[in-house]
């Protein structure tokens, strides 16, 4: 007697990837086959056995935690931004009620260590530093003619005319932070545009990560339109 199964499929026996394609075009099946539903046990991976409702009951579960969780990263990005969206118009009111580049400038430092948590910060404007002597701003500002040969490792950035966010070449980060240049871990360079190049904002952080170059620049082209207006009044 032979012992070859009784069902013949035809001709060719039956793919895994027809059984596949089959069920996706009837999704349907197992509510018409409840009988062969209950009957399907898929082995856990520790030898045990699962019913493949519970095993489809396990595949959403797992896939609502992915959603929950990227809802919850879209949630705290909102909030992030709602924040820095309240700096700048709290940043913007300060710039607007100063009547001189000195309190212009000394608004400008306040918002950047007190409001947006930075640990350095520079100001670098183009220009005659002669013409600012009566300007104390400390470490926070600097002026310096862009045709300078200590500018030349910011010509790549000069000419991109966008902000840059990441790890700075050593060269960009001693002149900017100087004697706390090491404390710097990455840092955001915002370009000051209003017409013409007048200079550019440099935020420092000692976190490696605060500042990365797969990160939205949208704020921080923001800032530095808004810088770049208060200061060309002067």
């Amino acid at each position: 007697m032979s012992t070859q199964a009784e069902v013949n499929y035809g001709d060719e026996d039956l793919s895994d990837r027809a059984v596949r394609d089959y069920l996706a075009a009837h999704p349907d099946f197992f509510e018409n086959h409840a009988a062969l539903l209950n009957s399907l046990n898929l082995p856990h991976a520790s030898g045990g056995a699962t019913s493949l409702v519970e095993r489809q009951v396990s595949v959403l579960r797992q896939k609502d935690l992915k959603l929950e969780k990227q809802l919850k990263e879209l949630i705290g990005v909102a909030r992030a931004n709602d924040l820095l969206a309240a700096k700048i118009h709290e940043l913007a009111l300060q710039l607007m009620a100063a009547t001189d580049l000195r309190t212009t400038i000394a608004a400008l430092e306040v918002a950047m260590r007190s409001g947006f948590n930075a640990d350095q910060a520079v100001l670098v404007i183009f220009g005659d530093p002669r013409a600012f002597d009566d300007i104390d701003g400390g470490r926070f500002f600097r002026v310096i003619e862009k045709n300078d040969e200590a500018l030349s490792p910011f010509r790549t950035f000069f000419g991109s005319k966008s902000a840059r966010c990441g790890q700075i070449r050593d060269a960009q980060r001693h002149f900017l932070f100087q004697e706390t240049a090491d404390e710097i871990g990455s840092a955001a360079l915002v370009p000051l545009t209003d017409g013409e190049d007048i200079g550019f904002l440099a935020i420092g952080s000692a976190d490696a990560n605060r500042f990365h170059p797969g990160m939205s620049i949208d704020f921080l082209t923001r800032l530095g339109d808004l810088v770049a207006s208060a200061l060309k009044r002067y």
